[in-house]
């Protein structure tokens, strides 16, 4: 007996690590795309118009996917779309640059999103599971592996074309450890027999607790979207930073939430899950009033720093809460918390260019300190 608790405890240890590895697979692979934009746009010689529309590609499908992963980690188990999802994103990462026409590009996008879109659910859902085993808090440590293969994704290739590769065998380069990474770990996930599962899959609009919980993500991911599109625009027209600085602003932000994320598991397990999610809210949403409301640069700076301390585990406890509701398996529930986080950071920036366009941008990103302040005084553990 004593030898099969050894046992299992070991299966448990390398299947987190195996997802641990996986959510960087899954940061480096959608980071990677980020540099290559500007190659891409001067190739196909697309105007601003004609890339911001190719670029809603990747996002919708991501979006259009995530609801019928559910029905493919159901059927297949989360490990096998994982893998059959990372290998997708190795194929397309380097065609991304090899297409000859935006409708090319935009079909490339598109397939590109749907697996990052897939990988996303079947990599939360696994990772509910070994929280599970585990039986403390540790969704916050896969979250900041995904946060660190950001950082190193987009520094990564562009290291790599700086040693003189050029942009597409830069690419192939980063596709190469992506599949060594996953096909490495494969057999360190958990089988799809200890998953749970349902006789049955059907997709259904999200209510009651999924539908709360993904309202709450959507905007977590709209605040952390609008940062993305809008703060270099912030900086540099209402702050008047210089140009080569304005990305200041989301790099600022992304190293807080890397940095918070990899320390989050002991401040959940410390103060609990809704005082995450409290505190959380309030420092993010101080944050935005901090930037926009006072005129100082560094003011800036700081309060997109705060957003990003704030933010950091809010979602991760989302997650977990989407993958303990009761009566409702991991694979219902999180495509469909996801799903509307997505659709934050996807329609939530054009959103926030609505509001900026009908007042200022300074208003329409206060607006979204204000949803972040709702959601602080909204959320309770296990609602």
């Amino acid at each position: 007996m004593e030898n099969a608790v050894v046992t299992d405890a070991g299966k448990t240890k390398s299947a987190r690590n195996a997802s641990l590895l996986i959510f960087l697979v899954c940061g480096i692979g959608l980071s990677s795309w980020a540099p290559m934009v500007p190659f891409a746009k001067i190739n196909l010689g697309l105007d601003d118009a004609a890339l911001g529309l190719v670029l809603l590609s990747l996002g919708a499908g991501a979006i259009l996917t995530m609801p019928f992963t559910g029905f493919f980690i159901n059927k297949f188990g989360s490990r096998r779309v994982m893998l059959i999802s990372a290998i997708v994103i190795a194929i397309i990462l380097p065609l991304l640059l090899l297409t000859s026409s935006a409708v090319e590009l935009a079909i490339a996008l598109f397939v590109f999103g749907a697996s990052i879109g897939s990988i996303d659910v079947a990599m939360n859902s696994h990772a509910v599971l070994v929280q599970d085993r585990y039986g403390r808090h540790i969704m916050s440590s896969f979250h900041g592996m995904f946060s660190l293969g950001g950082l190193a994704g987009s520094i990564g290739l562009g290291f790599l074309i700086k040693m003189g590769l050029s942009p597409t065998v830069a690419a192939v380069s980063i596709s190469a450890l992506l599949v060594l990474i996953a096909v490495s770990q494969y057999q360190n996930l958990f089988p799809k027999a200890e998953e749970k599962s349902v006789d049955s899959f059907s997709f259904s609009l999200p209510r009651g607790p999924v539908l709360a919980l993904g309202l709450m993500c959507f905007v977590f991911f709209l605040a952390e979207g609008a940062l993305l599109d809008w703060s270099a625009v912030f900086l540099q027209f209402n702050r008047n930073f210089d140009p080569s600085m304005a990305g200041l602003g989301y790099a600022v932000f992304s190293v807080a939430m890397a940095i918070m994320r990899l320390t989050g598991d002991k401040i959940v397990h410390k103060i609990g899950s809704s005082k995450v999610v409290l505190i959380g809210a309030l420092v993010s949403a101080a944050g935005y009033m901090l930037a926009v409301m006072v005129p100082w640069q560094g003011a800036a700076l700081i309060g997109f720093a705060l957003v990003g301390l704030g933010a950091a585990n809010v979602v991760p406890v989302f997650f977990t809460a989407a993958g303990n509701i009761p009566n409702i398996p991991a694979s219902v529930s999180l495509p469909a918390v996801t799903t509307l986080g997505y659709m934050g950071q996807l329609a939530g920036p054009a959103m926030i260019g609505f509001i900026a366009e009908a007042s200022s941008l300074p208003i329409a990103l206060g607006f979204v300190g204000v949803l972040l302040l709702i959601v602080a005084f909204t959320y309770k553990e296990g609602n």
